[in-house]
């Protein structure tokens, strides 16, 4: 039975460990930032690797990689797994590269198997996943489904001031291939978590039916900048002053809307900065996520909301920048069954959830039928030199990639 096919943990396992020596760091970590020379070095070697495993290799105009096993008919559209291999400063050995490794190991166990499927299968690789060197993140599987066009996406720049397009051209991955939509079947991404949900709950398999919508702020509140000393509190235009009571109702409104709510104030700056100034200005950047469109609408709308009320009361003006605005996503109810259905029968245990952090996925689900595979990882630490996840848990995953793809092939 196709449901009960599996992969060799070990082979799996023990590329994770070579493709994590590239960027190795002294902590157990990797830092294999998006196309640097080790982010080539880990190309080559993902290449070379599918090669011998008798794939074809096309690479497009934003260094995004395919490698394709040839089905029984190829004309028909393939079914896609894959990620990144770009990793955060301090990153780990298993964001992003676990889900393009699985894929390898997919094709390598369908040879082992002697197994011909009746669509394509590729494994894919999506240039600067992370957005650590080049902002914005995902911007090969941006520009792929048409986010952003090609020269937006060549013009990035890192912080010396070299573009993307500039340096796919010198480690040699500027492909020839048009980096636009063209018909897939399904892709299936498998991921570790990068929270604490599976582990605490003590489950092998997230079964992603979506990921939550992100909308990002900065939101600035004006003040007076006056001596920290001569001017008494009472009569100071004082910008802190009123923000204490905005984070603690926006707290209180996330708490209204149940567990699936976030808020986050990850960034805060004061001008112009001087110890023994009140502040002309303070912005503070605010990030809320929920999985459901409608809802995080009405928080968009409750939040600003809040802030005019605060502002307005205490007789500060503010602005409210829009910094990104990405909407929550409904993966394919196909693609999810499959995984679901090979989940079970492999008798894994599972929940159906949300992805709490943008993928590639999020971008390439508007132009295929989509959805992803979560495993646990330890603490639910990610971008972070400790992250782990048992070898385990890694071949479970890489069960159930194998399996749904196998099933997606050839219905």
């Amino acid at each position: 039975m196709t449901t009960q096919l599996t992969v060799n943990g070990n082979r799996l396992w023990q590329s994770l460990m070579d493709l994590a020596e590239l960027g190795a760091t002294p902590a157990g970590g990797c830092n294999r930032q998006a196309l640097t020379d080790l982010d080539r070095q880990a190309r080559d070697l993902f290449i070379q690797w599918c090669t011998d495993a008798g794939c074809s290799i096309k690479i497009d105009t934003m260094g995004n990689i395919f490698a394709q096993r040839p089905g029984r008919d190829n004309n028909l559209p393939p079914v896609v797994t894959g990620s990144h291999i770009d990793t955060q400063p301090t990153g780990g050995k298993f964001d992003g590269v676990y889900g393009v490794l699985a894929g390898l190991e997919v094709i390598r166990s369908l040879n082992d198997h002697g197994i011909e499927t009746e669509a394509p299968i590729e494994a894919s690789v999506w240039t600067n996943e992370e957005g650590a060197r080049f902002s914005p993140a995902m911007i090969g599987s941006g520009v792929w489904c048409g986010e952003f066009d090609v020269q937006y996406g060549h013009s990035r720049t890192d912080k010396s001031g070299k573009t993307i397009g500039e340096e796919l051209a010198r480690i040699n991955y500027l492909g020839e291939i048009p980096c636009e939509p063209r018909p897939i079947k399904g892709f299936i991404e498998v991921h570790i978590e990068q929270g604490p949900i599976l582990e605490a709950e003590a489950l092998q398999i997230g079964v992603v039916e979506g990921v939550q919508g992100i909308y990002w702020y900065d939101l600035t509140l004006h003040g007076t900048p006056v001596h920290a000393g001569p001017t008494p509190m009472n009569v100071r235009h004082d910008p802190f002053m009123v923000l204490p009571d905005i984070i603690n109702e926006l707290y209180q409104l996330i708490e209204q809307y149940g567990p699936d709510s976030r808020i986050t104030f990850g960034d805060i700056k004061a001008e112009p900065g001087a110890r023994n100034t009140v502040p002309e200005k303070i912005t503070l950047a605010v990030d809320i996520r929920h999985p459901k469109q409608a809802i995080l609408d009405e928080l968009d709308a409750k939040f600003r909301e809040t802030i005019n009320n605060h502002c307005e009361k205490k007789l500060f003006n503010y602005n409210i920048r829009d910094e990104w605005r990405s909407p929550a996503v409904q993966f394919s109810k196909t693609c999810v069954d499959a995984i679901s259905n090979a989940t079970q029968n492999l008798g894994l245990t599972h929940k159906h959830m949300f992805s709490g952090a943008g993928h590639d996925s999020v971008y390439i689900t508007r132009k295929a039928p989509t959805a992803m595979i979560f495993i646990p990882c330890k603490d639910g630490i990610s971008h972070n030199e400790a992250e782990y996840a048992t070898p385990e848990d890694i071949e479970a995953g890489a069960n159930v990639l194998l399996n749904t793809m196998v099933s997606l092939a050839n219905s």
